[in-house]
């Protein structure tokens, strides 16, 4: 199976990306047991499919560990050619305060560490309160270290628009900002979008398929309660749908989708991923790789196989028409972490 050319995108003018990243937030606990042995053996998987690009965290459990175990195989069974192909994307975040050269060099050579890397592809910067200006800190020292070469690209995870503008006006380049973003929350086209696209900036999106939900499996199904939603990723976004428009408009939802869906013989979540790819601004969207557990690699190419036309989105849009604003009820993107 080899990816169309169109499924990648040259983010900056060293990494050529596939934009479907494959996210390792499924690693960390609370979506099944991952065996490490079997996780690596997927991962080849991925990367032989043409899914060469990963999305992680430090605190993602053995997520970076994984990928420094991943590359070590892939130089000692394919060469260091091989190796050169992949990017892995992760992100620092730290519990607020101040932040000095030596604790945020401390926490990156950290990951430089567990992913055996020189210098890490995209630090993408969390930060949990606006009100403690210490990530501008962070920031102008994770920019230094970028200097020094161990960083080679900085962005953001959950930054609303507003701190994203204080950012870029203190003269820091970034080049992404990681959110929320699907059929059910829209949020970034309210402001994000405009001013990415202003200043150069890419989105990486998240619950793009909402864990799972955006699936023939919820299709027609009655509402689940908590204990039939078996993954963490499950009950987040069944919460989103919940304060979206609930279960009897998601069924609507589900089923508008699922007729683009068989008239472009695709699955619902490829046409989830396809509407979001096609926006403003959206560099690549991140979807679960449960690796030794579960895998979806040949539905996930299908993305790439079709388009959806003018219908096909004004369809979609009058479902969304009928929703709740999420972003009266909870703010911008990155909000529903610091109420």
């Amino acid at each position: 199976m080899a990816l169309p050319a169109a499924s990648y995108l040259q983010f900056t003018p060293d990494l050529n990306i596939c934009r479907i990243l494959n996210g390792m937030w499924q690693v960390s606990g609370g979506h099944g047991r991952i065996d490490p042995k079997a996780a690596i053996q997927t991962m080849f998987k991925y990367v032989d499919a043409g899914f060469i690009t990963w999305d992680l965290a430090d605190h993602y459990g053995p997520a970076e560990d994984l990928i420094g175990e991943f590359r070590r195989q892939l130089i000692a069974t394919r060469g260091k050619e091989a190796v050169s192909h992949i990017q892995a994307f992760t992100k620092w975040v730290p519990r607020p305060g101040k932040m000095t050269k030596k604790i945020v060099e401390d926490n990156i050579n950290i990951s430089l560490r567990r992913m055996d890397v020189e210098s890490l592809d995209l630090m993408q910067f969390h930060w949990w309160e606006y009100q403690d200006k210490n990530y501008l800190d962070a920031l102008k020292y994770m920019a230094e270290l970028q200097t020094e070469g161990k960083i080679k690209h900085l962005a953001l995870t959950n930054f609303d628009t507003e701190h994203l503008q204080i950012i870029v006006e203190a003269g820091i380049k970034i080049v992404s900002n990681q959110v929320q973003f699907s059929l059910v929350d829209r949020r970034p086209e309210v402001s994000m979008i405009q001013f990415c696209q202003q200043h150069d900036i890419k989105l990486f999106t998240y619950g793009t398929v909402c864990g799972g939900l955006l699936s023939e499996k919820y299709l027609g199904k009655p509402e689940p309660r908590g204990f039939d939603l078996a993954t963490v990723s499950l009950k987040k976004y069944k919460n989103m749908v919940d304060a979206w428009g609930g279960w009897r408009l998601f069924q609507e939802l589900l089923s508008t989708v699922k007729s683009i869906a068989d008239k472009h013989e695709v699955s619902i979540s490829n046409v989830a991923v396809r509407y979001i790819l096609d926006k403003s601004a959206v560099g690549g969207v991140i979807v679960g790789a449960r690796l030794g557990i579960s895998e979806h690699l040949a539905d996930n190419a299908k993305v790439f196989d079709f388009a959806l036309d003018a219908e096909d989105v004004n369809q979609i849009d009058a479902v969304s028409r009928q929703s709740r604003d999420l972003y009266q009820l909870i703010g911008d993107c990155g909000d529903e972490y610091r109420r």
